[in-house]
């Protein structure tokens, strides 16, 4: 057994509380090509995350959205392993068992948006939001067909490629998805760069998202 599977299960854990929620957005953080530790409480990916959460509550206030995010199980995606789209599938599975199927907004950076983009076929799941997101040439994208699908990436990241989201969002149209690319000039990997921008379109497109997704 590695030391990744010797770690506890994921989890999902609320950033806010609903009742009787009617949607949801599942929030990914980034982490490492490969890692089979546990991410530690206080990671700086997970932290970047969190910042988005003010902007997200009051983009959702008055509709019973669930805002939640993954701890995921290891560190790193770990090659064909893809422990974070695993964790993420995980999610959806504990959303739906718990609150019903839902309309599911997700929200990943980094290693985050490539497996939010992975679960995207999951039956829930309305959309996707992939800030920065690791896109592998030859990544799927069939997955993608009938759901929307933005991505967000500055232009001075030097961890991941816009190019290779440009060419994932290109591929993803071409199989059926809404697709819509919004660069940020001068936007970092971190996204502390132009954050007020980054933060402010996130939360519009969730939120434009959640309404097609109660529209259907």
């Amino acid at each position: 057994m590695t030391e990744c599977e010797a770690q506890a299960a994921p989890a999902l854990l609320p950033h806010t509380t609903v009742e009787e929620p009617k949607a949801a957005v599942l929030m990914l953080h980034g982490g490492r090509s490969d890692g089979l530790e546990a991410p530690p409480p206080w990671n700086l990916p997970g932290a970047r995350m969190r910042l988005f959460v003010p902007s997200l509550i009051r983009a959702t206030a008055g509709r019973s959205v669930l805002l939640c995010r993954v701890r995921y199980r290891c560190r790193g995606w770990n090659g064909e392993r893809e422990d974070a789209s695993r964790d993420a599938r995980w999610a959806l599975g504990e959303l739906a068992r718990t609150v019903g199927g839902l309309p599911v907004v997700v929200v990943g950076h980094s290693m985050g948006g490539r497996a939010a983009l992975r679960v995207a076929g999951d039956a829930a799941v309305r959309g996707v939001v992939a800030l920065a997101p690791w896109c592998p040439e030859g990544e799927p994208v069939r997955q993608l067909s009938g759901r929307r699908v933005v991505v967000l990436h500055g232009d001075r990241d030097r961890v991941t490629d816009p190019g290779a989201s440009r060419r994932l969002l290109v591929r993803a149209r071409e199989a059926g998805a809404q697709t819509r690319f919004v660069p940020v000039p001068g936007g970092d990997h971190a996204m502390l760069r132009r954050r007020a921008d980054w933060h402010r379109t996130v939360a519009e497109e969730v939120a434009g998202m959640l309404a097609d997704g109660a529209e259907g």
